[in-house]
């Protein structure tokens, strides 16, 4: 295909931890595991930001929070910032979306055609944190520990609906492809809001974990004195004083996830099995926005560069790409440098400030040794947090923070610093020349603060008096579905079936 279609998988908050290469062994997931068998298996896929907002905008431009200026998840997504969808839809490609993208401002496309859904979140600037108020705690949309003490089983909720209808009309749209009304390639986005918390899982899916050995995390939570600085800033935002966590109530937490980690297999095992009845060939990736921590040290969701928050799963199909596992660090900020070369799409104008790099010849055997860079600046945090990571080492950097360095493949859990220790003193100055040659971290720290009060003056303005949400209306046109009598009957009979004579 000298312009193939492109299927690209989304999921919220996935601990790539669980994705040594493809899922966990123990996970009851068939279908990810058949895509596993069958794609490049990325086991060091890294954020460019472990929250949403930022982590998807990063995905979609190849850019880090520090260019596109989604530093949070109020900030708004620049249009004239090109994105995949841009890319791909210049060159002649169907773009189109199904789910979340935490898109911030009033548009609410980036490059898609169409939309299918609206989304989860809220659009405006209302989620706006406030460095020039350190320490304070907006109550009525901070995570708090709730999601943990509330785990459990539901039979539908507020997630549950809403990717229900995400996989509903995604399948729907496979089928409308398939019927080539529109000889255009095509670029599929599905975009789930799952597993990311509250942690309630349907009954089918909890069933499959009761017998689970791995309720716990592996390692305890610490005492609120025993973490760094950047962790203590979390447990606060997340509330944690008013909260008793038990045992149990992990347990149940875990449990839900990994149980909606089963229930996200079945949604894509839906779509996959429509792709293939209908006939369509087509690259296919699947990726998160950032992982969650599930508990581990007694932290929970993201907001942290700690390797459950900040690593993600990231699987590549692609014709001519031969299944294999690759350990090398990547980001997910190479996502739309890799879709534009696998589909022959030029990104030669913007290519020199793009920080997102392609995949293809790594995944193809290749080499690479740029490090993966990433960056936080939104709740929980008093200044910019960056991070850089390369072969073994990770090194974390705050202004307001001692430095971090760890060794990942003798201390996978991060839980000793070698930034204090002499013997890595060389190491360590290697890493802070390389923090120092990208960033600037004072204008880094000037233009969030810029940004925030800009937002929170129009936020507050636009609230007071007759408001219009920027929030994406999909249009669904009746008059144009099904039946009318504005067309011939035999005509709509025949189009809509797939396939034809059959």
């Amino acid at each position: 295909m000298s312009q193939p279609n492109i299927l690209i998988l989304m999921v919220d908050q996935l601990n790539g931890t669980l994705f040594p290469d493809g899922p966990a062994e123990w996970l009851h997931a068939p279908n990810l595991k058949k895509l596993a068998a069958r794609s490049v298996r990325f086991e060091n896929c890294y954020t460019a930001s472990p929250l949403c907002a930022p982590g998807r905008a990063s995905f979609m431009s190849g850019q880090l929070p520090s260019v596109t200026g989604v530093y949070d998840n109020a900030a708004e997504f620049p249009s004239d910032l090109p994105t995949y969808a841009h890319h791909l839809r210049r060159a002649g490609y169907q773009t189109c979306l199904s789910g979340k993208m935490h898109f911030v401002g009033p548009d609410q496309m980036h490059g898609f055609e169409e939309r299918l859904t609206t989304d989860i979140y809220p659009a405006d600037f209302g989620w706006t944190p406030d460095y020039r108020k350190p320490g304070e705690r907006i109550d009525w949309w901070y995570h708090n520990m709730g999601s943990v003490t509330g785990a459990g089983i539901a039979e539908t909720s507020n997630q549950m609906e809403y990717d229900d209808e995400v996989a509903f009309n995604a399948t729907q749209k496979i089928y409308d492809l398939a019927r080539g009304r529109d000889t255009r390639p095509w670029c599929l986005t599905v975009s789930f809001t799952h597993p990311h918390d509250p942690y309630v899982a349907r009954r089918k899916y909890w069933d499959l974990y009761e017998d689970c050995e791995h309720l716990q995390p592996e390692v305890p939570a610490m005492v609120y004195e025993e973490h760094d600085a950047h962790s203590r800033r979390i447990f606060d935002a997340n509330d944690w004083r008013n909260f008793e966590i038990t045992d149990e109530d992990i347990r149940r937490s875990r449990r839900a996830y990994f149980a909606n980690i089963s229930y996200l297999d079945d949604k894509i095992g839906e779509i996959l099995d429509t792709l293939e009845r209908t006939r369509q060939e087509a690259i296919i990736l699947f990726v998160s926005d950032h992982g969650d921590m599930l508990g581990e040290r007694g932290l929970w969701f993201k907001m942290t560069f700690f390797e459950g928050s900040a690593r993600v799963p990231m699987m590549l199909c692609a014709p001519g790409l031969e299944p294999r596992h690759e350990e090398t660090p990547v980001s997910n900020i190479d996502v739309c440098p890799t879709l534009c070369e696998l589909a022959g799409v030029s990104m030669e104008e913007v290519l020199p400030w793009t920080a997102g790099e392609s995949l293809v010849s790594l995944a193809a055997g290749g080499e690479r040794t740029s490090p993966v860079a990433m960056e936080y600046a939104a709740e929980a945090s008093n200044a910019p947090l960056v991070s850089l990571r390369q072969g073994r080492y990770k090194y974390n950097r705050c202004a307001l923070d001692p430095d971090q360095l760890f060794d990942l493949e003798d201390d996978p859990h991060e839980l000793r610093n070698l930034a204090k220790e002499e013997a890595y003193a060389e190491t360590l100055a290697m890493f802070s020349r390389m923090v120092a040659d990208r960033w600037d971290l004072d204008r880094f720290d000037a233009e969030v603060r810029r940004s925030q009060a800009r937002r929170w003056i129009v936020y507050e303005a636009l609230r007071n008096g007759s408001y219009f949400p920027w929030d994406y209306q999909p249009l669904k046109v009746a008059s144009e579905r099904f039946m009318r009598n504005h067309m011939d009957l035999n005509v709509v009979e025949e189009n809509q079936r797939f396939p034809r004579g059959e």
